[in-house]
Parts: C-alpha cells; sequence; structure tokens
C-alpha cells in the first residue's frame, strides 16, 4: 500500500508542474508616431557613442563642477526619496515573490484536558511539519503578480536613473547661472568704473563751460543705470546661490564656486552626433514607462485568472503521542492532507469589472510610454534646432561686440576732442554694454543647451563613461 504522505507530497508536485499557463495578453506595439531621423541632423561626428554611455564625469569637465555634482548626488534629499522608493519596491517584488513558493512552518503542541468530572487529566504531545493555505497556481495568477510587481520595481530604479539624471542637469544650469551672472556683474561693475569716470570727466569740462548741463545730467543718468543693474545682478547671484545650495543639499563651499571671470562656461564637452532616434529608448523616463506597461500587462493576466478555480493545500506530517518521551517512537506518524478548491459563480460583477480596471490601466500605460518617446524626441529635436542658430548667434554677437567697442574707443576721442557731444559717446556705450550683455547670455544659453541636450539623450547618470 502506497504511503499516504508520500502521494500527497507527489499529487502536489504534480499540480505545481502543471501550473504553466499564463493569461497574459499579448502586448500592444506601441505607436508613438516619431521620426526615424531627426527633424534637424546634427553635424557630423566620428563617434557613435550613445549619450548613456558618457558618464557625467566625463561630460562636465570643470573640476569645481564635479565637485558639487558628487556633493548633490550623495546628500539631495529629493534623490534620497526615489533612492528609498527604489527599496520599497523592491520589497513589495520580494513578498509577492514568495506568494509563489509554499510557507512551510514548523510547529510543536500540548494539550491537557479533563473530559469527565471524575476522570483524569489527560495530554497529548504533538510535534509537525505543516504547509499552510499554499495557493496552486494553475492559472498563472501568482505568477502575474510577482512579474507585475518585478516590473513594477525595475520602474522605480528607472524613475530613480531619472531623478538622478535630472539632478545632474539641474546642478550644471545652476552652476552655469551663476557663472554667467556674475560675470554679468562684473561687467556692471566695469562699466560703473567707466561711468564714473565720464562723470568725472564731465564734470570738469562742464565747470569750465565747454559741455552744457544737458551733457551732464546724461552722464548722470548713465551712472545711475549702471548702479541699478549692479544691484540687480547681485541679487540675481546670491539667489543663484541660494538654488545651488539646495540643489547640493549642504553650504557650497565658497572656492568651488566660478569666480566671474568669463572662464567659467568653457567646462563642457561636445556631444557624440549622428545618432538616431531610437536612442531614445535608453532614456530613463522612456524605461520607466516600458516597465510600468508590463507591470500593467501582467496585472490583466492575473484579473483574468481570477475567473478561474483557485485550488489551496493545507497539510502537515508529524508525530503524537501521550507522552513526550514517546513522542518520537516508532507508530507515532501522523498526517493530514486539506486541499480546498474555490470556483467563483457570483461575485455581482466585480471580477469583471476587475479585468476592466486592469485593461484600462493597461491603455493608461500605453499611451504614457508613447507620450515620454513623443516628449523625448521633441526635447532632442529642439535642442538640435537650438545647437545651430546659438552657435550663429555667438559668432554675430562677439563680432557685434568688437565692432561697438571700436566705435565706443573713437566716440570717447572724439568727444574728449570736442568734435562730438556727450549723447553720442552715450549711446556707442550703451550699445557696447548691451551687446556684451548679449554676448555672454548667449554663452550661457549655449552651454545650458549642452546640459538640456545631454539629458534629453538619456546621459548623465552613469558614475564614469
Amino acid at each position: 500500500m502506497n504511503n499516504p504522505v508520500r502521494t500527497s507530497l507527489a499529487l502536489v508536485t504534480g499540480l505545481l508542474l502543471a501550473g504553466c499557463s499564463t493569461l497574459v495578453p499579448e502586448l500592444p506595439e506601441a505607436r508613438p508616431g516619431v521620426a526615424a531621423d531627426w527633424p534637424i541632423p546634427a553635424s557630423s561626428a566620428d563617434t557613435q557613442a550613445a549619450a548613456a554611455d558618457i558618464g557625467w564625469r566625463d561630460f562636465f569637465t570643470d573640476p569645481q563642477l564635479e565637485q558639487l555634482i558628487g556633493q548633490a548626488l550623495a546628500n539631495n534629499r529629493d534623490l534620497r526619496v526615489a533612492l528609498l522608493n527604489v527599496d520599497k519596491a523592491r520589497a513589495q517584488y520580494r513578498i509577492e515573490r514568495a506568494d509563489r513558493l509554499p510557507s512551510v512552518a514548523a510547529a510543536g503542541d500540548l494539550e491537557r484536558g479533563r473530559l469527565a468530572p471524575d476522570a483524569g487529566v489527560s495530554e497529548q504531545f504533538s510535534a509537525n511539519l505543516g504547509i499552510a493555505e499554499f495557493e496552486l497556481d494553475l492559472f498563472g495568477r501568482v505568477r502575474n503578480l510577482s512579474e507585475a510587481a518585478l516590473n513594477q520595481y525595475l520602474a522605480r530604479e528607472e524613475a530613480r536613473r531619472a531623478a538622478q539624471l535630472s539632478l545632474v542637469a539641474e546642478v550644471a544650469n545652476a552652476y552655469l547661472t551663476l557663472a554667467g551672472d556674475r560675470r554679468l556683474e562684473r561687467l556692471a561693475e566695469e562699466t560703473l568704473d567707466n561711468r564714473q569716470q565720464a562723470l568725472a570727466l564731465t564734470e570738469r569740462r562742464h565747470q569750465l563751460g565747454a559741455v552744457s548741463g544737458l551733457d551732464l545730467s546724461q552722464a548722470q543718468t548713465a551712472l545711475e543705470t549702471a548702479r541699478a543693474d549692479l544691484a540687480r545682478y547681485r541679487g540675481l547671484v546670491a539667489q543663484d546661490l541660494n538654488a545651488l545650495t539646495l540643489l547640493v543639499g549642504a553650504p557650497v563651499d565658497p572656492a568651488l564656486l566660478p569666480a566671474g571671470d568669463g572662464g567659467e562656461v568653457s567646462g563642457l564637452a561636445p556631444l557624440p552626433a549622428g545618432l538616431p532616434s531610437d536612442v531614445l529608448l535608453r532614456r530613463p523616463d522612456v524605461q520607466q514607462a516600458e516597465y510600468a506597461l508590463l507591470a500593467a500587462n501582467a496585472n490583466i493576466g492575473a484579473a483574468r485568472a481570477a475567473f478561474f478555480p483557485s485550488i489551496r493545500l493545507t497539510g502537515s506530517v508529524g508525530t503524537a503521542s501521550g507522552e513526550l518521551d514517546g513522542l518520537f517512537e516508532g507508530g507515532s506518524g501522523i498526517w493530514r492532507f486539506a486541499p480546498r478548491i474555490n470556483l467563483p459563480i457570483f461575485q455581482g460583477g466585480s471580477l469583471r469589472a476587475a479585468l476592466g480596471l486592469a485593461e484600462a490601466e493597461r491603455d493608461i500605460a500605453l499611451a504614457d510610454y508613447e507620450k515620454a518617446i513623443q516628449s523625448g524626441f521633441r526635447e532632442v529635436a529642439d535642442g538640435l534646432a537650438l545647437t545651430r542658430t546659438l552657435a550663429e548667434r555667438q559668432d554675430a554677437l562677439q563680432a557685434l561686440v568688437d565692432a561697438a567697442r571700436r566705435a565706443e574707443q573713437l566716440s570717447l576721442a572724439r568727444y574728449r576732442a570736442g568734435q562730438d557731444s556727450y549723447l553720442v559717446l552715450l549711446d556707442a556705450q550703451r550699445t557696447l554694454y548691451q551687446a556684451e550683455q548679449s554676448l555672454i547670455s548667449a554663452e550661457l544659453a549655449e552651454q545650458s543647451n549642452r546640459v538640456n541636450l545631454y539629458k534629453a539623450l538619456g546621459g548623465g547618470w552613469r558614475e564614469a563613461g
């Protein structure tokens, strides 16, 4: 005669091996509707490395900026929350994965009782090893839930990468903005000094009767304008420093701040060119949306499996005896096997509603995935469009600054010789001042566009390239 325990275990093993079906539907094809190439192709280059393969330490070549980014990655609270969310999703996945295996527990019991008033006290000792409420995953419900949890965990991991990528770009842009405003502050200081010298010269000439009171008033107006600009830029520099401090998550060492002498906005390496648009699929936010879509699709399989019968097993093997010292002697073995089948008959439409909810969430996840690709394509296309126009603008503004500086020098010489009024000199000075401001802003815009394009292509999340 077969051993009942062995027979039961064989039955459980056979059912486990049979539980290989799945009700997950085929994943629908995403149709983001983007072109295979960028609207404005990038300039030619020999390298074809993706931006995601360029570590931020390789891209940002300014050593001060590198240190600030490293501090931000270690201290920033938003990034810390993203890391904790990854840990949370990992723990949830482990819980769901554990449900795919039987839970085995050992227990020991002692029962004492008196069945009648004149009867003696009886004792029953037992020890057993059992499985409690283990679901045979015949239709893949538990496996699909585990798969959904895994993809949710992977989506959280991509969200962490996206948060790190955004933080790297935000620190770089904050650093560049501070550098640009410090350059504008330095320019305002130099302009104020020049206006003070011009006002002193005009006052002397006015005392000699060489110029009118109108020239003196115009010189004073120019001086106060430069003073107001200086105050404004000092306020912007203070705000920029506060923003950078928040991103870094700690007080910033003054030695790591840009000096404002014009050399700090040239510490970015150029990006590789000629990349196809499918590099967008490596962006963290796109991969996050893809994993969310896979998780939602797996939930549909779990919702479909709920329509079918489920079998739960409870069983144990052990030993029992009325005497403790006879607990593990021969003939004391016991076993129990209790399968339970649950067949859904009437659920008030809840199962069908749950399936409809899962399908709607899958469709939403698909739309989010397509939108992530479309948004990424636009960001890269915008960055490529600005790359060319900003370079042309810088060349034009540099030529304008050179011409305006020559005109200002000639106007100053003619004014000192009494050949022109102060209004002519003032107009030349204003033109030069505005041209220099525009050139600084254009250089900042070009550097910021490099950062934004690097982020749009999915780079910056690796420690090193």
